[in-house]
C-alpha cells in the first residue's frame, strides 16, 4: 500500500510539473518594445513655465506608440500610434505655452499616424444631495450633462449611493498647484493640491516594454501596447459627512473615438480577489468589430494606499455619451488637434452599505490605456495545473480502480467445462 502510495504521488507530481511547464510557456509573450522618455523634448530652458510635458517613445518592430503626459493646464494623456518605428514628436514652445494655437505638437512624418486618442481631467466638483435619485440597476446610467472630465462628490444621507444634479463650485484641475516632474525619475506621481485643504489629487503614469501585471491590487495585466494611469486622492477634505466620488471621464479621439463599452466576465479571481468583471471602452474602425484603442478598469476601487482585501469598494460605470466639449482646458489637446470628436461617461465608487470616503479619506483607481484589442486575464499556469490535478487525478484513479476490479472480477469467474462422468 505504501509503494502504490508513493508511485501515484509522484504521477501527480509529474502531471503538475507538466501542466504548468505547458501553460507558463504557452502564456509568456514575446514582444517587447524600447522605451525612450523625453522630458520636456526641445526645450533647452531648466523649466517650462504653467506645466511639463512628459514624452515616452514606445518602439517596436515596425510601429511606434508615443504617450504624451502633459500638465500644461488639465492634465491629459494623449496616446498616438504611428506605423513608422522612427516617428517623433515635435514642439513649437512659444505658441505651445500660448495655448492657443492647433498645430503647435506633431507627430512627424503625419502620414504615419494611424490613431489616437486622449484622456483629460479637467476639474473637480463636488454634489451635495437634496433629493435622492437612485441608479437605474440595469443600464448603471447617472443623469448629466456635463462636457468637462470632473471628480464630483455628494453627500450620500440614506447609504443608498445615489446622485442628484446639486453643485458646488468646482476645483478647476488648470488652476492647480502641479508638482514638477523631473528627469531623474520622470515616473514619479503627479500631484495637485486642492485649494482649502491638506489633501491633494494624483495621477500616476506607467509604461512597460513587455507583458506583465501591476505590482499591486487590482494588478492589471498589461501589454508592451498599452500604459496605466493611476488616479487617487488622499487626504481631500470633504464638503459633507457621508461622501462618496463620481468620476466623469472624457475620452478625446480623432477619427476613431472611444464610443462604446463592453463588459467582460470571468471567474478567475486570482489577482483580484472577489472582483469577476472588468469594463473595456472601446473604439472600432469604421463601425466594425475590430478594436483600434481601449481603455481598461477593473470594478473596484481602493480605500486605502496599500490597498487590502477589506479596502476593496466596487464601482460602476454608465454608457459613453457624446459630448459637445473640446476639453479646451487642456492645452495639449489644443496643441496637437484640430477637430476632435468627445465621448464622455461617468465611474462611480461604493455602494449603498460600503464605508464613506470619510473613513479612511483615501481612494485609489486604475486603468490601462493602450491600442489593439484589450488584454483579456485568463487562468495562470498556476491555477490550471491545480485544476488539471485536481479534477484529472480523480478521474485517472477511477478509471485505473474500475480496469483493476474488472481484470480482478473476471479472474476470478469459474470456467464453463463439463465435469467427467464416474
Amino acid at each position: 500500500m505504501a509503494a502504490g502510495t508513493v508511485k501515484t504521488r509522484r504521477t501527480f507530481l509529474v502531471i503538475f510539473l507538466f501542466f504548468s511547464l505547458l501553460f507558463s510557456s504557452s502564456g509568456q509573450s514575446s514582444f517587447t518594445r524600447q522605451l525612450i522618455v523625453q522630458l520636456n523634448p526641445g526645450w533647452s530652458a531648466p523649466a517650462p513655465p504653467g506645466g511639463d510635458l512628459l514624452h515616452i517613445r514606445a518602439v517596436g518592430d515596425n510601429d511606434t506608440l508615443h504617450f504624451l503626459f502633459c500638465s500644461q493646464g488639465a492634465p491629459t494623456l494623449l496616446l498616438v500610434h504611428t506605423n513608422s518605428s522612427s516617428s517623433s514628436v515635435k514642439v513649437d514652445w512659444t505658441p505651445f505655452l500660448a495655448r492657443n494655437t492647433t498645430g503647435s505638437l506633431r507627430v512627424e512624418p503625419e502620414s504615419s499616424v494611424l490613431s489616437s486618442t486622449a484622456l483629460v481631467f479637467s476639474r473637480v466638483g463636488d454634489v451635495h444631495l437634496k433629493s435622492a435619485q437612485t441608479l437605474n440597476p440595469h443600464t448603471q446610467e447617472v443623469n448629466l450633462s456635463l462636457s468637462l472630465s470632473q471628480l464630483l462628490e455628494y453627500d450620500d444621507i440614506n447609504d443608498t449611493a445615489s446622485m442628484t444634479s446639486d453643485l458646488f463650485p468646482p476645483y478647476e484641475l488648470q488652476n492647480l498647484s502641479w508638482s514638477r516632474m523631473n528627469s531623474s525619475d520622470p515616473f514619479a506621481p503627479l500631484c495637485g493640491s486642492v485649494v482649502n485643504s491638506s489633501g491633494s489629487i494624483c495621477l500616476q503614469l506607467s509604461a512597460f516594454e513587455s507583458e506583465g501585471r501591476g505590482q499591486s491590487w487590482p494588478r492589471l495585466l498589461h501589454t508592451a501596447n498599452s500604459s496605466q494611469l493611476g488616479v487617487w486622492l488622499d487626504g481631500v477634505s470633504p464638503r459633507a459627512a457621508r461622501s462618496r466620488f463620481m468620476l466623469e471621464l472624457q475620452a478625446v479621439g480623432g477619427a476613431y473615438p472611444l464610443s462604446r463599452v463592453d463588459v467582460h466576465r470571468s471567474i478567475d479571481d486570482e489577482f483580484t480577489p472577489s472582483i469577476f468583471k472588468a469594463s473595456h471602452w472601446v473604439s472600432s474602425a469604421n463601425g466594425s468589430s475590430e478594436v483600434v484603442g481601449f481603455v481598461r478598469w477593473r470594478s473596484v476601487a481602493f480605500r486605502r494606499s496599500k490597498p487590502a482585501l477589506e479596502d476593496a469598494t466596487p464601482c460602476r460605470n454608465s454608457a459613453p455619451r457624446p459630448q459637445s466639449s473640446e476639453a479646451a482646458a487642456s492645452g495639449l489637446i489644443r496643441a496637437f488637434y484640430s477637430n476632435v470628436e468627445t465621448f464622455g461617461l461617468n465611474v462611480s465608487f461604493g455602494l449603498a452599505g460600503e464605508p464613506f470616503y470619510n473613513s479612511t479619506r483615501f481612494l485609489s483607481w486604475t486603468l490601462l490605456m493602450g491600442v489593439g484589442s484589450p488584454p483579456v486575464d485568463s487562468f495562470s499556469a498556476l491555477v490550471v495545473a491545480v485544476m488539471a490535478v485536481g479534477l484529472g487525478a480523480p478521474v485517472l484513479v477511477l478509471l485505473v480502480g474500475g480496469v483493476w476490479i474488472c481484470a480482478r472480477k473476471r479472474a476470478m469467474e469459474p470456467t464453463a467445462a463439463y465435469e467427467p462422468i464416474n
